[in-house]
């Protein structure tokens, strides 16, 4: 498996950017008042692309020589996801109030943007790790 390593690691950057993009675009018009974030055909489109990136995580995450909670970037990687699903959820379906969404699309923008920080420097601290050299 370890020779589509480079492949499987494209589909998976390709779907992390097509997943939060369109996170930006749904919850940033949803935010606005825009129905069409809701519709059928754009939520299917979302699962899809998570789909794809969660299979590609997995496939990447068995590629590596030691197991998975011992390289410690990728259980805090793997708790900013939780986090930023959660806030995602609060941000297009469950939040009750204007305010809320909007808090919450925030934290999940800023949970996407580490969980990038942690998967680049390959370190727990994320950017702050990038930014020390």
């Amino acid at each position: 498996m370890m020779e589509f390593y480079a492949q499987i690691k494209w589909v998976h950057i390709c779907a992390v950017m097509l997943s939060g993009s369109l996170f930006l675009l749904r919850g940033g018009t949803a935010l606005a008042g825009a129905a069409w974030p809701y519709a059928a055909p754009v939520r299917y489109a979302s699962y899809t692309i998570d789909t794809v990136l969660l299979s590609a995580a997995l496939m990447l995450a068995t590629i590596l020589p030691s197991g998975f909670f011992a390289n410690h970037w990728l259980t805090m990687k793997l708790a900013l996801i939780v986090a930023y699903i959660v806030l995602g959820v609060f941000t297009l379906r469950r939040g009750n109030s204007n305010t809320l969404r909007r808090a919450c699309f925030a934290g999940a923008i800023v949970a996407f943007v580490l969980v990038i920080g942690v998967a680049l420097a390959h370190h727990p601290l994320g950017w702050w790790q990038l930014l020390r050299g």
